[in-house]
């Protein structure tokens, strides 16, 4: 073993060229190919868990095409980590064979901690902590975990965690993984759009624009002193398919009653059977609906899992933007948002207005919605810093507007009460529905 100029321990051979020995057909980048150490991190039995865990949650009840899993994802995350790396050194920049596999490597298990229907409990709800920190990390990238021991063995352990835990030997190598405009984005928007039947895609040029200073990631905006306009326009681009997704798919009320009806089980789950983050680790979505509905509790929660196993969901009777909340919208988040007793108080309160069941209104109040992408680090004939503050067009800020506008709050409940439910809390809140 010896030591990487990041300080990480790593065979000798590594100091050469890899060779791939492995060629994985993939149906949005094609060709995907492996090195051996990457396969034997595929073929963990973590890695392997991320076959039963769809990408989207429950956004094939609504895009039937959306069954691709996680793994799927992360076998196309490191197919865009390797396309940056190398462009980077077509660019002219050295990137050590050393530091290229330990970028694909943090990059293809980069999602390897997620549960199912994740960022349903953890942003959305906030049952569970991120699945990116804390225990759950050190669970399935632990040295007690066969992911743990395969990568301990390969010497990129370490480094690997550094990466995942945002403390990266360069700030580059953890840009590439996770940031604004990243190896995880690149693939997601190709792969969401294709599996959801969206007719769009970005130009493989965007690529080339990546560029390497003073350590960090940047998109190069500029050429012999004059600001690009194709890369600006490339960048905007992508920032259009990432709106165009969010308001199409990932915000979708069906996909979202879906998921309120599963944060609702768990919630009741975690308050009367004691489940606990833990009992997920190692399931996949059936598996965990399963658990679910085969755990004593109360008859409501066995009704919310078959309601979503059957597509049997509940509707949209009450929804508050931020047009109408204006500025009390922020109170209203922090009220309501997440798991606050006032939400579960304010729940019941409907639920009786409306002479409904507790289980049966679930207040949906998400966090504020904020357009991370706009603030990509980019170089420009006015400097560097993030997109939003040099674009002089004004586009980027009103695309940021428009992302933060998609923001709703909404109440569910089943489809013969949404009535009842709407005038419930239409008398609760003081504002009208704006749907009717």
């Amino acid at each position: 073993m010896c030591r990487s100029a990041a300080g990480f321990a790593r065979p000798q051979a590594e100091t050469t060229v890899r060779v791939m020995t492995m060629q994985v057909r993939d149906p949005v980048h094609g060709d995907i190919y492996l090195t051996e150490t990457e396969v034997r991190v595929l073929d963990t039995r973590e890695m392997q868990r991320l076959r039963t865990i769809k990408q989207l949650g429950a956004a094939h009840l609504v895009f039937p095409g959306c069954v691709h899993t996680r793994f799927d994802h992360s076998l196309g995350a490191l197919h865009m980590a390797h396309r940056m790396l190398e462009s980077l050194r077509l660019n002219g920049f050295t990137v050590a064979p050393e530091e290229a596999q330990l970028v694909r490597l943090a990059t293809l298990v980069h999602d390897v901690t997620h549960i199912p229907y994740g960022h349903t409990f953890e942003d959305e709800r906030q049952i569970f902590p991120r699945h990116d920190a804390g225990p759950r990390l050190e669970h399935f990238l632990g040295i007690q975990s066969e992911l743990g021991r395969v990568l301990a063995a390969t010497g990129y352990l370490d480094g690997v965690r550094a990466i995942l835990t945002g403390r990266p030997p360069a700030p580059w190598m953890g840009q590439i993984v996770s940031s604004t405009i990243d190896a995880d984005l690149l693939d997601y928007l190709r792969r969401d759009s294709f599996f959801a039947g969206l007719r769009m895609n970005y130009d493989d040029r965007v690529l080339s624009y990546f560029i390497k200073e003073g350590g960090q990631l940047l998109i190069n905006m500029v050429k012999h002193g004059l600001d690009r306009p194709d890369a600006r326009t490339e960048i905007i681009h992508l920032l259009r398919m990432r709106y165009v997704l969010t308001e199409r798919l990932y915000l979708h009320h069906a996909k979202i009653a879906a998921g309120a009806m599963i944060s609702k089980a768990v919630e009741l789950h975690t308050r009367h059977t004691g489940l606990r983050e833990e009992a997920l680790y190692g399931l996949g979505d059936q598996t965990f609906l399963d658990l679910l509905a085969r755990l004593p509790g109360p008859g409501i929660i066995q009704q919310l899992v078959e309601g979503v196993i059957e597509r049997r969901l509940y509707k949209r009777a009450y929804v508050l933007s931020g047009d109408t909340l204006g500025e009390a919208r922020d109170a209203f988040i922090a009220r309501y948002g997440g798991q606050s007793e006032a939400r579960e108080e304010l729940e019941e309160q409907i639920a009786k207005r409306a002479k409904l069941k507790p289980g049966q209104v679930i207040v949906y109040c998400p966090k504020a919605s904020y357009f991370k992408e706009v603030q990509v680090p980019v170089r420009s004939r006015h400097g560097v810093g993030p997109l939003l503050e040099l674009d002089r067009s004004g586009e980027v800020a009103a695309m940021a507007r428009q992302y933060e506008g998609l923001w709703r709050t909404y109440v569910f409940c089943p489809a013969e009460k949404v009535d009842a439910v709407r005038r419930a809390c239409e008398k609760t809140f003081g504002y009208e529905s704006e749907y009717r």
